[in-house]
């Protein structure tokens, strides 16, 4: 497998690719911040070029994601549209909502997933029909194994998890924070069926497809779609089951593995690190800019 292109600006490669499809978390701000830089980069593409599409595993549906964007200073300038991993999952709650009662495993913020679904919410590991998962009660101070012995009950009566992020941590700030995507882990290693929407299912991706034709009035050619992204398992995946190149963001979640002892990212051993995923970038970069 060939190294990927390390390149230091977006503009750099803009003029091979029609349009974007941007991971938010980590890529453009990290929950606590926006990044600036990569703010202008996207700014100056949707200006310039085309199309910008963010698409995040958040379990939030589009318009919340906008708002909590905009609470970090991060403005539709920079965007066409969003597709979040609540807005493909809310298909698969409506499909399940028929079957009975839901058990609810996740902080109270993400609640939006649920306006105007007529879903039970009353459901516990022993009467749920179903399990929808958007994260950690408190993603602050739980651990996984404090979920074991409900899981365990749920996976035993043999009902589905629902996980509206696939995503296993993120950072935030200078914290590491575990998603929902590491509850599906437990959920699946206790025997249980988990099904996810998000990244790297194509659910979210047709989503994202859908609202590209939507902004352009034409169908869409996968070669003229650049990804970005910073998560192997999410992003790196997701695109290459697409067929999409990827600029990936080694800043990220994987910036200790991809950095060499000079402090500076090393594509060598980036590819390593994408290898033992079986996953390939053809772009790398430090940030995106």
């Amino acid at each position: 497998m060939p190294s990927p292109e390390l390149i230091t600006s977006l503009a750099s490669i803009s003029g091979r690719y029609d349009a974007v499809f941007c991971d938010i978390w980590g890529v453009i701000h990290n929950g606590k911040w926006h990044f600036p830089a990569a703010y202008a980069a996207l700014k100056t593409f949707k200006a310039t070029v085309g199309p910008v599409v963010l698409i995040s595993n958040s379990p939030r549906p589009n318009d919340g994601l906008a708002a909590q964007l905009a609470e970090l200073g991060i403005f539709e300038d920079a965007y066409s549209a969003i597709v979040s991993s609540g807005d493909a999952t809310r298909a698969f709650l409506s499909q399940y909502a028929p079957l009975g009662s839901a058990w609810i495993v996740g902080p109270e913020r993400d609640d939006h997933l649920y306006t105007g679904l007529e879903l039970d919410r009353t459901g516990t590991p022993e009467t749920a029909a179903f399990i929808s998962c958007t994260g950690l009660f408190n993603d602050e101070s739980d651990t996984i194994e404090q979920y074991r012995d409900t899981f365990a009950v749920a996976a035993k009566r043999g009902i589905p998890l629902i996980c509206a992020n696939p995503d296993r941590i993120v950072q935030r700030g200078d914290q590491i924070i575990l998603c929902a995507g590491s509850l599906a882990d437990l959920y699946t290693a206790l025997g249980g069926e988990v099904i996810m929407a998000g990244k790297p299912y194509p659910p979210i991706y047709d989503l994202c497809y859908a609202a590209l034709e939507n902004l352009t009035g034409k169908a869409i050619d996968k070669s003229r779609v650049l990804a970005i992204g910073d998560g192997l398992p999410t992003d790196v995946l997701g695109a290459n089951a697409q067929g999409l190149d990827l600029l990936f963001i080694a800043a990220g979640i994987h910036a200790v593995e991809a950095t060499g002892a000079d402090g500076k990212l090393d594509p060598h051993l980036l590819t390593a690190v994408l290898q033992s995923q079986n996953a390939q970038a053809k772009y790398v970069a430090a940030e995106l800019a």
